[in-house]
């Protein structure tokens, strides 16, 4: 987690006016809680603060124009692929609805209707569990221009609905944008990160961790042994994904959550090697390790432990039913069938989507960190994008 912000581009005066905004209301809190607070309460407050935080305000975050783009930004085989495995699922429960959390511009839940229209297996509702108003203004003005005629199955949510979805549950690039408590690793303990004002600037301090935390750790050091965090050693642990994933086993009845976002197994994660964390900032599709500076203007984000996710869902209740690459779950949904579709006479559409394909599937691009893990209820049928691998037995 290197400082760079000095080679970021500065902010433009009314950007800097809505980061002093946040700034000041962090100022508070932290006079609030004596001094510091935990860095996840940070990291909320940068992200989702209302009105202010960068998932909460309307800034541009998405594409060529943001900060970062996503996969069914870069490529619409990306959406029409994770059609075949909703329809497959769609089709083992006989019909159903489709939730998605976080659809961001809107354009893979209008490339999923469009294409689960082509295949006859429309979902009943398309339900957005969406708290930005700005980004929902996005969605919907993306369907009404992309998918008009489908824009009535599409409905907005401010919470998750009651139990007794029947359906697939789709979250993208959503884990990863969870607050993680941060922690580092001493000689003969742990600190938790906190983060304090001295005045000028946002700086941290640590502190002992507090009760959520420490067991975490402990549970930690019982399963992957004391010699893998060696002093020094700074990580995260994310403590929401476990009553996010309670949450979707209370509300999923029967069928799927599909979960597509970057990182390891727990092995992997937390490997020695990997002594300075995940955690990672994004501003102007530049990426640094400073979450300290540009409040409420850049990503803040920490790679995903599928093995704690697999964990909670099993605890919770829920099937894993698969976990692969994003290339292997890609190229078992059709999409190498769907570049054979294309007229490689039409030169400029066929590199063009060519040069999608390599950025979605090669190991040095998307195709290997990020994975797919499928969490369910109810389905004996196995899921098509995990036949040509899954890989459940590394986490």
């Amino acid at each position: 987690m290197s400082d760079t912000g000095a080679e970021l581009p500065p902010p433009d005066p009314i950007a800097a006016q809505h980061s002093a905004r946040l700034q000041a209301a962090m100022r508070s809190e932290i006079d609030a809680a004596g001094g510091a607070i935990r860095f996840a309460r940070f990291m909320q407050m940068a992200l989702y603060q209302p009105g202010l935080g960068y998932y909460s305000a309307g800034a541009r975050k998405f594409g060529a124009a943001g900060d970062f783009v996503t996969a069914p930004e870069l490529s619409p085989l990306f959406s029409r692929c994770l059609a075949r495995q909703c329809r497959q699922i769609l089709a083992e429960i006989g019909g159903g609805d489709i939730l998605e959390f976080g659809a961001g511009t809107g354009v893979m839940a209008a490339e999923l209707l469009l294409e689960l229209e082509r295949l006859d297996t429309l979902p009943g509702q398309y339900l957005i569990l969406e708290l930005s108003p700005d980004l929902r203004q996005r969605q919907r003005h993306t369907l009404a221009r992309r998918a008009p005629h489908l824009l009535e199955r599409v409905s907005w949510l401010d919470a998750l609905p009651h139990a007794g979805l029947q359906g697939v549950i789709l979250a993208n690039e959503v884990v990863d944008a969870m607050p993680v408590h941060l922690v580092r690793f001493l000689e003969d303990g742990v600190a938790e990160r906190f983060v304090a004002w001295n005045g000028r600037a946002f700086e941290w301090r640590e502190h002992a961790p507090q009760a959520d935390l420490q067991q975490a750790v402990d549970l930690l050091l019982d399963e992957l042994g004391t010699e893998v965090f060696c002093p020094g050693y700074l990580s995260e642990i994310n403590l929401a994904q476990r009553g996010w994933i309670n949450s979707l086993a209370g509300v999923l009845q029967k069928g799927a959550a599909l979960i597509i976002d970057y990182g390891f197994p727990r092995h992997e994660y937390y490997h020695p090697d990997r002594t300075a964390g995940t955690l990672m900032c994004h501003y102007r599709h530049r990426a640094h390790g400073d979450p300290l500076i540009l409040a409420g203007l850049q990503d803040i984000t920490a790679h995903v432990d599928f093995t704690a996710l697999a964990t909670a869902a099993q605890q919770a209740g829920l099937d894993v039913l698969g976990y692969t690459s994003q290339a292997q779950f890609l190229l078992a949904t059709g999409l190498t069938e769907m570049v054979a579709q294309l007229d490689p006479d039409d030169t400029r559409h066929y590199l063009q989507f060519t040069q999608q394909v390599k950025k979605l599937t090669l190991p040095n691009e998307m195709g290997e960190l990020f994975k797919v893990l499928a969490l369910g209820r109810g389905l004996s049928e196995r899921l098509q994008g995990f036949v040509l691998q899954d890989r459940r037995q590394r986490l």
